[in-house]
């Protein structure tokens, strides 16, 4: 695989889309590509070879992508012996690993995907594992939770104005909800400016409903008459994100052209482009190791680093790892309009849960 290849298949329980993506480190990109909007990675190894290097970046990109799910699909175990001890290194090497980068899950499988072990049935040479197969845990795994319960966040794609005789005063703002749940009289503001209003109507597929929420595209009416258009962010009052003109952000660099220091850009944040320009690259991320390589003065193809960027217009951002959708943007060549980087507001990795050792525990309260 070079570029991402996509795979649909369904269950009679669950319809899935596969994004197939290559391992190698020259294609980073298209492993950040597939990453960015998956509910789960299958990372796979071979058992003869165990964690290596191209293991542990899929697993980076992963964690700094906050795909919530995780699962090590150790393949290959006919060629071990459908040995345990094998596949328990194995998994205990990965699992710790990806402790650290602060992945909330991991699930780990022995198949053999020849033969068929522990893909869609029971493997009757691992008797040994009493864990589901592959395929009933794509089916299990709860990913409902992902989007609905974030902060709501509405960006508007489009002004609606009939201006007809049946509609002559009706103005909606259109758009998808990016995250959250919206109410009908539910005090909102609009962001950049700060204006705040109430929900007076939402229609859905042309009639009127009470309640909104994630991935639905929707038009909302407001109480107020109030100057909103295009990429304007309509958010709750009481969950307003702070605006800003300093963007700090994780990128991956997609373009053959590198990103340097002082380059001008265009800033894409869900559906408003403003004018920014790069005032720092502090450093590039070694995958390999977590190592940082401090002031690398440019970005080639398929580096990942962290970038300091001062945007024309505040921006409304949330941290990516309270919202995917809406902590996220790309920046833009003005020239030509070439894609150049991909961008995650906030930091690196999320922090592992510290793990309380109670034996440290003498009695004593602070």
């Amino acid at each position: 695989t070079i570029d991402v290849a996509y795979r649909y298949f369904a269950t009679p329980k669950r319809r899935f889309i596969l994004a197939d993506t290559p391992g190698h480190v020259q294609y980073t990109r298209n492993m950040v590509t597939g990453a960015s909007t998956a509910e789960l990675t299958v990372v796979l190894v071979d058992a003869r070879n165990g964690v290596v290097e191209q293991t542990r970046r899929h697993a980076a990109i992963a964690a700094l992508l906050r795909v919530p799910h995780v699962v090590l699909a150790v393949n290959k175990m006919d060629l071990v012996g459908y040995q345990e001890a094998i596949f328990a290194g194995i998994a205990e090497e990965f699992t710790a690993y990806a402790t650290e980068l602060g992945v909330p899950e991991v699930t780990a499988i022995p198949i053999s995907a020849l033969v068929g072990d522990n893909v869609v049935e029971p493997s009757a040479n691992m008797d040994w594992y009493g864990g589901p197969t592959v395929l009933e845990h794509l089916e299990t795994v709860p990913v409902s939770h992902d989007l609905a319960h974030c902060h709501a966040r509405l960006p508007v794609q489009y002004v609606i104005r009939p201006q007809t005789a049946e509609h002559p005063d009706y103005r909606g703002y259109a758009g998808q909800i990016a995250a959250g749940t919206f109410h009908v009289g539910e005090p909102v503001t609009v962001l950049p400016s700060g204006r705040t209003t109430t929900i007076s109507g939402i229609d859905l597929l042309g009639a009127p409903v009470d309640a909104a929420w994630t991935t639905q595209s929707v038009t909302v009416l407001l109480a107020d008459d109030i100057d909103v258009s295009r990429g304007d962010l309509i958010v709750p009052t009481k969950d307003a994100p702070a605006t800003t003109q300093d963007v700090e952000a994780t990128v991956c660099h997609v373009a053959d052209q590198p990103l340097t220091v002082g380059h001008r850009v265009l800033l894409k944040h869900g559906t408003r482009t403003v004018k920014a320009v790069v005032k720092d690259i502090p450093s590039r991320l070694t995958l390999d190791d977590l190592s940082l390589h401090p002031h690398p003065g440019q970005l080639v193809a398929n580096d990942i680093g962290r970038v300091k960027i001062r945007t024309a217009e505040p921006l409304p951002v949330d941290s990516y790892a309270d919202s995917r959708r809406t902590g996220s943007f790309i920046l833009i060549d003005p020239a030509d309009g070439t894609t150049l980087t991909a961008g995650m507001v906030g930091e690196s990795f999320a922090s592992p849960e510290p793990v309380k050792d109670e034996s440290e525990d003498d009695g004593w309260d602070f």
